[in-house]
């Protein structure tokens, strides 16, 4: 009898064990990172950690969130992380209970800004909203205003907020500021600024020159102004906003030690690093920024309330409409 429980035990033990394994041998990761991106950071991250497995879907962040949120609904919880562009959209699935907290050992570094204080999610990079010009264009501006005046008339190009996220959290940061405020978009309108799709049509009007100014998403100018193109960025004075591409936990997450393997790993200073070499601004402030940036330290990041953008997000949505058209 003694004997029959000690292998019951033993085999009870052995099957935690591999349970327990199999737990930490895969990772299933659902990012807005475009593919190459995506592909070299599952790619660190597996040489970090060879012995986890990663399956990973790629989608821009809205088609993502409709997957997303199909599988919520149908009882389905596929992502073990999300790696996505906006923190709007991960405070949107924090307040619906579809996210996990995590106390990441390596948040201490980060600027309290960049992260939820309670571990829902963690900005792993920054990418500002700018100014872009032609290098062949008569105007150098440098701040906001500037492109409301009459020298800039019918000359500037900008992202929609009803497509582009990063957009939209400029247009609740410029809102918020204290001498810009949504009454800044009215003088956009009235200076006949053109408003299209997402950033990479503003990018490509301004280096073509069809349109020699614009406001922009800053890696896309700087990483091509270093491969030749007529283009420069400019971080206005009034301040920049940014979005961070967070990393958040699933609340139910079937491979936590995985997942926070890879919270820990995006945000450690190899996986910023990374950030850097693929042509972004990281977040960690200790890492370097590539060819191009100045120094982290010297960005003036304009604050922007994200619970506050999210209440706000239809209104937001509807007064640029009302200005720009659809």
């Amino acid at each position: 009898m003694l004997k029959r429980s000690l292998c019951s035990a033993v085999t009870l033990a052995s099957i935690a064990l591999s349970t327990s394994l199999l737990a930490d041998d895969k990772l299933v990761l659902y990012t807005s990172q475009p593919n190459s991106d995506a592909q070299q950071t599952v790619d660190a991250f597996q040489a970090a950690y060879p012995e986890i497995e990663v399956e990973w879907v790629r989608d821009g962040t809205t088609r993502l969130m409709t997957r997303l949120r199909s599988e919520l609904a149908a009882g389905v919880s596929n992502p073990d992380v999300l790696l996505i562009a906006d923190s709007m959209t991960m405070t949107s699935l924090k307040q619906e209970g579809h996210l996990q907290p995590y106390l990441s050992p390596e948040r201490d570094a980060y600027d309290e800004a960049l992260y939820d204080p309670e571990g829902y999610f963690y900005g792993t990079k920054l990418i500002t909203t700018g100014i872009v010009y032609n290098t062949g264009a008569e105007q150098q501006p440098q701040r906001w205003e500037d492109l409301t005046g009459p020298e800039y008339e019918g000359l500037v190009t900008m992202p929609s907020p009803l497509y582009s996220g990063a957009a939209l959290i400029h247009m609740a940061a410029i809102g918020e500021h204290p001498a810009l405020g949504l009454e800044y978009y009215e003088a956009l309108q009235a200076n006949r600024t053109e408003a299209q799709g997402g950033n990479g049509g503003v990018f490509n009007a301004v280096a073509a020159g069809t349109k020699p100014y614009g406001i922009v998403v800053d890696f896309l100018p700087i990483r091509e102004a270093e491969k030749g193109s007529p283009v420069a960025f400019v971080f206005p004075e009034e301040g920049v906003s940014a979005v961070t591409e967070p990393v958040a936990i699933m609340q139910e997450a079937e491979n936590l030690d995985a997942a926070q393997k890879f919270v820990d790993f995006v945000l450690s200073q190899q996986g910023q690093a990374l950030v850097s070499q693929q042509g972004y601004l990281p977040a960690h402030p200790d890492v370097t920024p590539p060819e191009g940036f100045p120094e982290r330290s010297t960005i003036n990041l304009m604050p922007v309330d994200i619970e506050l953008a999210l209440e706000q997000e239809e209104t937001l949505k509807q007064r640029f409409s009302d200005l720009f058209g659809g």
